[in-house]
């Protein structure tokens, strides 16, 4: 008897194995052992154009033509993104009555501070060819570049309205046409706002070949900027916030990584509240120098020039190098300074801020650039002005502000009231490349710490969360209602 009761526990336990053990094998991996690599796409073969575009071309266009000829909907699909437009769609901003768009066609900024009626010189990164002013046909499709996303010669240049430079090889440029490298990208990006490194703080020339003391995934990995701003008919994934207010289409850390793969579980804990960033890109323009400041009221004086301290058409610079980051809350979506906007002149006019609190619950701590300048405005209507810089009569020409602020305000159909002077203004940049090592991020004490480099105060909470309570504890988020709890 005793011998039959073993036998039937042992069978028991065999049919529960035979049942359940299936399941668990089909079931989705819900460990921790996650790999990233899962999520990089594979380049698809490249296709050797040497034969297929023998040309000869004379213009751009003529090079669009004939990648048409093949890749009938490229040029179709281009229309349809940013790179493209420079324009967002109709969107609600806080405080408005109707929808706005916003976009590098339309926005200002504190760099160079606007393209209308500067367009020449602005859009020479544009996608297209032949933006010369306010009456550029954006539905013609010999208008799209493909060079500037496909070239890897190395060799192609675009100039003023988006042509390409004087002596460019089209032929070689078409025919080396392929994957968008870093190279097609930094092209643009690495040189916004007028020069290596001037506007972001984390894209810069040293991106082209970095080591990964720059950045871990493009140096000790290889990665090209489309790993992870992945494209799918054109459309690029990824938003710039100083052009941005919502959080559509964008790239994530955990796009490829997953949340829980901190062996802490303090760390892990950390994710809700603090950017991957945060910890991860503990410095900025890590070899490259970025700029940090820039004064526009001081422009036009014959003083001596140097790129990085003063420019006659520009004004005095600041430039810095290891930046460490501001840090604010942001929810990936924020506000915009629209023109016509009125202003406080005597405080800072913050352009694009960044949406978040404490007391958000979609809101993380996140790392910023920002640059502060001092730039034109009408000192009696309060708000900021939109120069012409570029061209016959703009400042860069005569040096006269009033004129250029005149001009500017005619271009775009603003009222100028004949007096201006300069106030301060900020753009915040968030850091998301110059990805350090895992054994470079920052450590507990780097936050929680007498020097530590969080103005807890200023983030909303009464001291270091670590000895006050966190989010949660000192500022409980929104619950959800009684009849929403499952």
């Amino acid at each position: 008897m005793k011998n039959f009761k073993y036998i039937w526990v042992a069978g028991l336990a065999v049919t529960l194995l035979i049942i359940i053990g299936p399941i668990l094998y089909f079931l989705p991996d819900q460990s921790q052992d996650h790999d990233p690599w899962a999520y990089v796409p594979q380049p698809l073969p490249h296709t050797d154009h040497t034969e297929l575009m023998e040309g000869p071309y004379e213009t751009g266009s003529d090079v669009t033509r004939a990648c048409l000829e093949c890749h009938e909907d490229a040029a179709r699909q281009m229309m349809q993104t940013t790179h493209w437009t420079w324009e967002s769609e109709p969107v609600m901003l806080e405080g408005r009555a109707e929808p706005v768009t916003i976009g590098k066609k339309n926005s200002i900024n504190n760099f160079c501070i606007g393209i209308q009626s500067n367009w020449p010189p602005c859009t020479a990164c544009h996608t297209g060819y032949g933006w010369f002013d306010a009456d550029f046909d954006f539905s013609a499709e010999e208008n799209v570049d493909c060079l500037v996303c496909h070239d890897t010669s190395g060799s192609y240049v675009k100039s003023k309205g988006g042509l390409p430079a004087e002596g460019v090889d089209l032929v070689a440029a078409a025919q080396s046409v392929g994957r968008p490298d870093r190279g097609s990208c930094g092209s643009c990006h690495f040189f916004g706002g007028g020069g290596n490194a001037v506007k972001h703080g984390d894209l810069d020339a040293s991106l082209y070949n970095p080591p990964e003391s720059v950045d871990v995934h493009m140096g000790k990995y290889d990665f090209v900027c489309i790993d992870c701003h992945q494209t799918t008919d054109h459309q690029i994934k990824g938003r710039s916030l100083s052009v941005s207010v919502n959080n559509e289409n964008q790239v994530f850390c955990t796009d490829c990584h997953s949340e829980d793969l901190h062996d802490d579980e303090r760390i892990t804990a950390h994710v809700q509240t603090v950017a991957c960033q945060t910890c991860h890109i503990p410095y900025a323009a890590i070899k490259d120098a970025t700029k940090t400041h820039w004064d526009w009221s001081t422009a036009g004086l014959d003083i001596e020039e140097d790129p990085h301290d003063y420019l006659k058409i520009k004004g005095s610079f600041v430039y810095e190098e290891d930046i460490q980051p501001e840090y604010y809350w942001y929810n990936g979506t924020a506000n915009r300074y629209i023109l016509g906007d009125k202003i406080d002149p005597t405080q800072p006019t913050v352009l694009n801020p960044p949406h978040g609190s404490l007391s958000d619950p979609a809101a993380k701590i996140w790392p910023f650039k920002v640059h502060r300048a001092n730039q034109i405005y009408d000192s009696v209507n309060n708000y900021l002005l939109n120069p012409t810089t570029a061209g016959e009569g703009g400042f860069w020409h005569d040096f006269d502000w009033d004129q250029a602020a005149r001009l500017g305000s005619e271009a775009i159909g603003m009222e100028y009231s004949g007096s201006h002077d300069f106030t301060p203004t900020e753009m915040l940049w968030p850091i998301s490349h110059m990805t350090a090592a895992k054994d470079k991020a920052l450590q507990c004490d780097d936050c929680h710490s007498e020097e530590g480099r969080l103005d807890w105060q200023a983030l909303g909470y009464d001291g270091d969360p670590m000895f006050r309570g966190g989010r949660v504890q000192t500022h409980p988020l929104p619950q959800p209602a009684a009849e929403e709890v499952n």
